[in-house]
């Protein structure tokens, strides 16, 4: 059995959806997960907005925009007149219930159900889509299955019982269709594993049914040894170890969602990262296996807080820095870097949601300073703190402000507070002498040696 993920841009379009369908059209058992069609989460995130803003025309007229396009997408890809209809009669059932939802007082239960409406709409066209074209293929409705706990981590042991059972009393089919992202929560309402869930949904379900490996399709080539919104020339990694992959999805990759290989590395099932629009390139491979050392990969992170917390008796205060954890797990906010000196504690987060509490109760046991537009950037691979060529790095960035450095805390990353203004050019400065800079790099070891 495979898993494989499909984005939204991959079934963003006819062309793109027909493609899809060539790839899962092998004859090897699978299961399909496919995220809502690129821009209709979008779209239905600026719909709970607006209802949530009691301007409820302009939802309207979101809903009505979007729900002619589903209609025009349905009788664009089908030609069967029974399958046309049924297509249709779902979609516009979909969006009847939205327009019903804008006369109810918004909740977050509300907007849950608002936004899980994309990856229904994709998973029953396109199932409706695979019936036409003759293949052997099931709906299996993802909330009959998946559910978070009360502390929104997915519930194994319930996603695995109620897979099992659905796929046992299920017809059996080639390809099983079902949708990523959306969940119950632990009361069995709406919910979801967060923007990016897709790629979680497919792991957990490649954990539950040990399956050989688990896909990921988007619409590049794997992870890249850079940022290519921002860096020129930057190239797919072919090989990835779990640890690395994970370090590169949490500080920025964005083809990846943080969490997507922890269901699966137990099993050692590996993870393959493949470009819907070039399905012959090979793509990234994410296993348990190392493949040589040094740094592999770049990535950032934007949008970061910088909290530098005083107390001239930090050292003598016991329980000083245990007080400072609990504030942040009070007011649930991760924290990503830390570093700590005789009389100060800074720390970098990614969420100012609670942001406001936080500083009011740290500022009742020490001095708080907030600093914000930072980026944190992100280098990773196999052992680096310990290649030769690391220290160097400190000389690139030597016209660089470099407000915090995580190094030693993992052997496979190194991270460096900056601010945002200065991330494209400390993007490619690392490029440079990573991936490009022999001469540059030579010309530093030089140097060095001279000092």
């Amino acid at each position: 059995m495979l898993v494989l993920k499909f984005g939204g841009t991959s079934v963003g379009s006819i062309s793109n959806i027909v493609n899809v369908k060539n790839i899962i059209n092998d004859g090897q058992k699978k299961v399909v997960v496919l995220s809502a069609m690129s821009g209709t989460t979008n779209t239905l995130v600026d719909i709970s907005k607006y209802i949530q803003l009691g301007n409820i025309e302009e939802a309207l007229l979101y809903i009505d925009a979007l729900n002619e396009h589903y209609n025009k997408t349905v009788n664009e890809l089908l030609y069967q007149s029974h399958l046309i209809e049924e297509t249709n009669n779902y979609v516009n059932s979909i969006f009847n219930s939205l327009r019903a939802i804008t006369k109810e007082l918004h909740t977050e239960l509300i907007h849950n159900i608002i936004v899980a409406q994309g990856e229904l709409l994709s998973t029953f066209i396109f199932s409706r889509y695979l019936l036409q074209e003759d293949i052997n293929a099931q709906l299996l409705p993802a909330l009959d299955f998946m559910r978070i706990d009360k502390n929104c981590e997915p519930d194994n042991f319930y996603i695995k019982q109620n897979l099992n059972r659905i796929l046992e009393h299920t017809k059996p089919s080639e390809i099983y269709v079902t949708q990523g992202f959306i969940s119950l929560d632990a009361e069995g309402n709406i919910s979801n594993l967060k923007r990016g869930g897709s790629d979680y949904t497919a792991t957990i379900i490649g954990a539950v049914l040990k399956a050989k490996e688990v896909q990921i399709w988007t619409d590049i080539d794997g992870f890249h040894n850079n940022d290519p919104r921002f860096v020129e020339n930057t190239k797919a990694i072919s090989n990835l170890s779990f640890d690395e992959s994970a370090e590169l999805a949490y500080f920025g990759a964005k083809i990846l969602h943080p969490q997507t290989v922890m269901p699966v590395r137990a099993f050692n099932i590996p993870v393959r990262l493949k470009n819907t629009m070039s399905p012959e390139s090979y793509g990234t491979l994410i296993t348990n296996k190392i493949h040589g050392e040094g740094i592999k990969a770049i990535a950032a992170k934007d949008s970061i807080i910088a909290i530098k917390i005083k107390s001239e008796r930090m050292l003598q205060a016991h329980g000083f820095l245990k007080k400072v954890f609990e504030i942040f797990e009070r007011h649930e906010t991760a924290i990503d870097m830390i570093t700590t000196s005789e009389v100060a504690v800074s720390l970098t987060i990614d969420d100012d949601k609670n942001l406001e509490p936080i500083i009011n109760e740290l500022e009742k046991i020490a001095k708080v300073e907030v600093d914000d537009y930072m980026s944190i950037v992100c280098l990773v691979g196999n052992s680096i703190i310990y290649h030769q060529d690391t220290p160097n790095l400190f000389q690139v960035l030597q016209d660089v402000t470099v407000r915090m450095i995580s190094y030693g805390g993992s052997n496979n990353n190194i991270s460096l507070l900056i601010n945002t203004s200065d991330k494209l050019e400390t993007l490619k400065k690392l490029h440079r002498y990573v991936f490009e800079g022999s001469k540059e790099l030579a010309k530093l070891k030089a140097d060095y040696a001279l000092s």
